[in-house]
């Protein structure tokens, strides 16, 4: 009799091992925290679909990480001073938008990782309210009808920000970068509904000059 309940019992563990194998390979978004050639599901066609948006990636948006999808995150990876080897990992979903799965250093959402990364660029060694206010910045952004309405679509803009040209948007992020974005997030915005930001020491641009100006902290000239 007892052999006959334990065999029952490992009967039942046998199953219930398959089944969990079964889950872990059909839904793989639920379990991985990077995707690569081979994955497929909601978070690879977002991946796509960003990609494809910024001009990266010119396949299907069908949820399956090929060659092609593979090639783009390579390229997207180049331009954004990332390791290029196609896997979309945590870094690389941060710098795309998209969630992970794992906290950053600080911890936090891909969007407080990604704005912080932006405002440590931008304004390091700025007053703690003028980095709240470059972050409310991009925020504003997102709500004005005249730029992308995702935050990585803003950041990402081409042209948008010298720090991603200078290879400052690569260099480590600043505690006060991660504080200073969860409070931007929270609703701070220092800038009075800023949607520009300039430097009037070094500003080379006679466009930027005509704009509204609302108000300036430390370095920073904040205007409409």
């Amino acid at each position: 009799m007892e052999k006959r309940k334990l065999f029952a019992a490992l009967l039942v563990v046998f199953a219930v091992n398959i089944a969990l194998i079964g889950v872990l390979r059909t839904a793989p978004d639920a379990y991985a925290e990077s995707w690569r050639r081979g994955s497929s599901g909601e978070t690879v066609k977002k991946i796509q679909q960003r990609l494809s948006d910024w001009g990266y990636y010119s396949g299907a948006v069908d949820g399956i990480y090929g060659s092609g999808t593979e090639a783009a995150v390579k390229k997207f990876q180049k331009s954004n001073g990332l390791t290029p080897d196609g896997v979309a990992g945590p870094a690389t979903l941060a710098a795309i938008g998209l969630p992970s799965g794992a906290s950053g250093s600080s911890g936090g959402s891909a969007d407080v990782n990604l704005l912080a990364r932006l405002i440590s660029a931008e304004a390091r060694g700025e007053p703690y309210s003028g980095q709240v206010a470059v972050g409310a910045v991009v925020l504003n952004r997102m709500e004005h009808p005249s730029f992308p309405s995702t935050m990585s679509g803003v950041i990402y803009q081409k042209g948008a920000f010298s720090c991603l040209d200078d290879g400052q948007f690569d260099k480590p992020v600043a505690e006060s970068a991660y504080r200073a974005a969860r409070d931007a997030l929270n609703g701070w915005d220092p800038s009075g509904g800023a949607i520009y930001y300039f430097n009037p020491a070094t500003a080379t641009s006679k466009w930027i000059w005509s704009r509204p100006q609302l108000v300036t902290i430390g370095k920073h000239r904040f205007c409409m």
